[in-house]
């Protein structure tokens, strides 16, 4: 039974109609997903202000704390089963640190929850992932020709993959989104500094500028509104400026931060500050354009030895071909 299954699932007819379908409905799906495709700012604004209510909640509960008041309880309604299994095995000691919170929140994963599925994930997957690998290993007959300690080595370092999955899949959505307030950073400091020197707040700026880059940075548009609760609602304004920082994890945001905090302190104009900082940022940008442009030429070599050279050849010596074999024919 076993030997039939492996069989057909190794038949080259078999394997080119699975791999003819995977195409056709990736085709289709990538035709049909942008049809059905909605904006998610609302959402997120949704979920900001919902973290808004949050940090109000957190600091009155400190002040309560402070006076003596009994302290209230602020979790989220968090996955139960999902919570027991991180308590039951105590997986916080185990695999969390500060790297793991700082990446969790510059991916946009700021929740509780959200870190007890990671955390859960990261437990249960090494397991679902050499169970695959004995199948794949054993089941399906593959490195047949191995010893069977590499074949066990194998179906080990599947398991190893499954282990760092999460934190691949975590790295990649803090790289997306990472890219995505970089792009928009700039033009939003140039935004502050319209709003700065026409005399309103940096809180009132920070919104202003969230409202104008919704639709282009989404993150941006998040973190902004963030920090903008966090202002109004920490007792230090140095905290909430250094949580930006923290959670979007890019250098040029944490020095503007660190600008903004200096400014304060020392009473410096902050409308000075935004504005060399946000040069910078153009430059930083221009900068990182020239070095893509840079690269082409290299990437572009072997694309057109293999797909410009053989047309050309063609081109050029297909007609005095067909002469010399028409001489000879």
């Amino acid at each position: 039974m076993s030997s039939d299954l492996a069989s057909s699932l190794t038949d080259p007819a078999m394997l080119i109609a699975v791999l003819v379908a995977i195409a056709v409905f990736a085709s289709l799906y990538t035709i049909a997903v942008p049809l059905f495709e909605r904006g998610d700012l609302s959402k997120r604004m949704k979920a900001v202000s919902t973290e808004r209510e949050q940090i109000r909640a957190r600091e009155r509960a400190r002040m309560n704390a402070d006076a003596g008041a009994s302290k209230a309880s602020l979790r989220n309604q968090n996955n139960r089963s999902v919570r027991q299994i991180v308590e039951k095995f105590n997986l916080r000691e185990a695999l969390v640190d500060e790297n793991t919170m700082n990446k969790l929140r510059a991916a946009g994963y700021r929740s509780e929850n959200s870190l007890n599925m990671f955390l859960v994930a990261r437990f249960l997957l090494p397991f679902v992932f050499f169970g695959l690998g004995v199948f794949w290993v054993f089941g399906l007959d593959h490195l047949a020709d191995r010893p069977t300690s590499l074949r066990f080595l194998a179906t080990l370092g599947i398991a190893y993959l499954g282990f760092y999955a999460p934190n691949i899949f975590i790295s990649n959505r803090m790289a997306k989104r990472q890219h995505s307030i970089k792009r928009a950073w700039p033009d939003a400091l140039d935004l502050m500094l319209i709003c700065v020197e026409s005399g309103i707040s940096i809180e009132a700026a920070m919104r202003r500028v969230s409202e104008e880059l919704g639709e282009a940075s989404p993150a941006l548009a998040e973190e902004m509104v963030l920090t903008t609760a966090e202002l109004s609602f920490l007792p230090d304004r140095r905290v909430a400026l250094d949580n930006l920082g923290v959670r979007t994890q890019i250098p040029l945001v944490q020095s503007v931060t660190q600008a903004l905090i200096q400014a304060d302190r020392y009473g410096t104009p902050i409308s000075q500050a935004l504005r060399v900082l946000a040069q910078e940022g153009r430059d930083e940008r221009m900068n990182e354009a020239e070095k893509k442009a840079a690269a082409l030429p290299p990437k572009l070599t072997v694309p057109m030895i293999l797909f410009f050279l053989p047309v050309l050849i063609a081109v050029i010596l297909g007609p005095a071909g067909i002469q010399v074999a028409d001489k000879f024919n």
